[in-house]
């Protein structure tokens, strides 16, 4: 139970990223951040530190090599950065340092050197591959705190039908349950709920579930009294239940640390699929105890199994999301063999990633935290966490219809695009914010379907090879310094590099593009990287550049799988990894090798194999040709 600290040395040029999600990165500047999951009782911005998901797992880029830092120690602690100074040539640089401090545990850590992908790859083999989700989940999902009732969320489908918008799921937030009470259904809301789920799933929309790991302790309540006759629940000193207050009032906590307890938790879930969900999102799950003063969590001197070695909250309290998510996960393939879950919690640990992803918790409505939204998925993405994205409005206020359609076409480029809001909040739906806004949502929407294959290829790759969806523009040249302090702009892949808008009244902006050519997605215009160019941002889009040579999986017109190939730069080869979509179960999906080249006045696509070259299995369509 010892403190201890560890100091260690980096380069003058290098800059530190990842401990987790941080609001205030990608690149962590010099401060203080905390490993700590908290819930910050708010909606938060930029500025706010810790939150709900801290990871002792350090990334660092220099020119030297990018390595990756994970001390295995899930206590209290805090890291200190210092960043380092060059010297102008006059030799004499000092170091940057990285100071951690923990309150107990062992000194253990591994250390990944290599490139990017090599270092995310080492800790995808350490931690495990990523859980890839149902196709369903690559797609425009809507959810809100106050739908109030069924009527309510068939309005809502509805209104995205008649209005051609494409939805493949919705999300039903506590106000669904009896009394906020886990694993219930208010019978005066929603009276059908499992015809209503059927209906809404043979229109091609899924219900997505809300679970909380308090449990109401009050007789009567089934889970509760269960928990108490197998002993399920976390204990303190004395041996008494360790009570703590959450929305359903008093509550008791499931220690998740035990085989015997996950076990029991993950059959739970049979009561949600008999309802008619299909998904689920932890919430709650630092875990939260309200409180008028103090850490709103448990006591630290609250027990827990912790596999069998006994302990106490101090160390328990960072993986007990992991070991919720865990339960959840295991219980749901026991439950339907045959479906891959689909599973984000608001908490987690280094290797969360085996069972889900995340979202981006309570963001606050306004510029700085549509900005916030961008690092954290960036920052997750570095610590393994590939599937992660934001409540795209923000999470409170009402955001302008500016803010809100800028903020849209952010989400639609990253792997959790969720719509979602507090109970308080104004509206989400696109057509609340006037016609012009409702047509531009309608055309991001349908750009996000046609690129669902895309999302496919990513989530399968990123399990087979730790690569996240979402990477930094440094991601394949981190020996470009100028792309390591770039950070409003993103890598979707191989193929794109999306350049969002983050501040108001914006139609043209600066964009710092990696070596190579660069085409313009909308217009086909050219750019040349390495450099910064200016490029066009009226507010019916956001400008997202395709690599040259790159071959990406699309929905065709007709709604079949066709390959968008564009033009590699002459007297160069491009091409890249595309994995079919073999549904929602567990087959192993076939990885296919492009390669595109210049062959006289025409670009060759042929597809690798053992046995030499072969024509695409899929129809391609050329982009980026020269004209006339």
């Amino acid at each position: 139970p010892g403190r201890w600290a560890v100091r260690s040395e980096v380069p003058a040029d290098a800059r530190f990223f990842g401990l987790g999600g941080r609001a205030c990165g990608p690149r962590l500047r010099d401060g203080a951040y905390r490993l700590w999951n908290t819930d910050p009782g708010g909606s938060f911005g930029p500025g706010d530190d810790p939150l709900y998901i801290t990871m002792p797992v350090q990334l660092v880029v220099a020119d030297a090599a990018t390595h990756l830092m994970f001390h295995d120690n899930s206590w209290d602690g805090t890291v200190l950065l210092k960043e380092g100074e060059e010297g102008a040539g006059s030799g004499h640089d000092r170091a940057g340092t990285s100071e951690l401090r923990m309150d107990g545990g062992p000194l253990r850590c591994w250390a990944m050197v290599g490139t990017p992908e090599r270092v995310l790859q080492t800790w995808a083999s350490l931690t495990g591959g990523a859980a890839v989700p149902p196709g369903w989940a690559l797609g425009h999902q809507h959810a809100r705190w106050g739908f109030g009732d069924q009527r309510e969320v068939r309005r809502i489908v509805a209104g995205y039908r008649e209005r051609d918008l494409p939805l493949d799921a919705v999300h039903l937030d506590i106000d669904h349950l009896d009394g906020h009470q886990v694993f219930t259904v208010d019978r005066e809301r929603f009276p059908e709920l499992p015809r209503f789920a059927e209906e809404l799933r043979r229109d091609g929309v899924r219900l997505v579930s809300i679970v909380d790991p308090a449990v109401k302790a009050a007789r009567g309540n089934a889970v509760y009294e269960a928990g108490e006759g197998l002993d399920m629940f976390v204990r303190d000193p004395s041996g008494r239940p360790v009570e703590g207050l959450v929305w359903p009032g008093a509550c008791v906590f499931p220690d998740f640390t035990h085989a015997r307890v996950r076990k029991w938790w993950g059959g739970l879930y049979a009561e949600r699929l008999a309802q008619g969900f299909s998904g689920f999102w932890h919430d709650m799950n630092e875990p939260v105890s309200f409180a008028a003063v103090g850490e709103t969590t448990l006591p630290r001197s609250a027990r827990h199994a912790l596999e069998g070695l006994g302990g106490d909250h101090r160390e328990a309290h960072n993986v007990y999301a992991l070991c919720m998510a865990r339960a959840a996960h295991e219980g749901l393939r026991e439950l339907r063999p045959h479906e891959r879950p689909f599973l984000f919690s608001r908490s987690g640990w280094a290797g969360m990633q085996r069972y889900g992803g995340t979202w981006s918790g309570d963001v606050a409505t306004g510029w700085p935290g549509l900005r916030a939204s961008l690092s954290l998925v960036l920052g997750l993405g570095l610590c393994g966490v590939p599937y992660s994205g934001p409540d795209v409005g923000g999470f409170t206020g009402s955001p302008s219809p500016e803010l809100f359609l800028r903020w849209f076409q952010l989400g639609a480029w990253l792997p959790l695009f969720r719509t979602h809001a507090s109970l308080d909040a104004g509206r989400r739906e696109p057509w609340e914010f006037g016609p012009e806004v409702l047509e531009h949502a309608r055309v991001v929407l349908r750009e996000r379907r046609r690129l669902r294959p895309y999302f496919v290829s990513l989530a399968h790759l990123a399990r087979r090879t730790g690569a996240p969806y979402v990477r930094p523009v440094w991601w394949s040249v981190p020996e470009d310094r100028s792309l390591r302090d770039c950070e409003d702009t993103f890598l979707l892949g191989d193929a794109f590099l999306v350049a969002p808008v983050l501040g108001p009244g914006v139609d043209r902006r600066a964009v710092r593009l990696p070596a190579g050519r660069w085409y313009d997605t909308e217009t086909e215009r050219v750019y040349e990287g390495p450099g910064q160019v200016l490029v066009d941002a009226p507010l019916s889009r956001i400008p997202v550049l395709a690599r040259a040579g790159a071959v990406v999986p699309v929905r065709a017109a007709d709604g079949g799988p066709e390959l968008e190939v564009w033009a590699p730069s002459p007297g160069r080869t491009g091409g890249g990894l595309v994995v079919a979509d073999v549904g929602d179960g567990w087959q192993e999906a076939e990885a296919e090798r492009y390669v595109t080249r210049w062959e006289g006045s025409r670009v060759v696509v042929e597809r690798q194999g053992g046995d030499g070259p072969r024509e695409p299995s899929l129809p391609v369509r050329l982009r980026g040709l020269p004209r006339g």
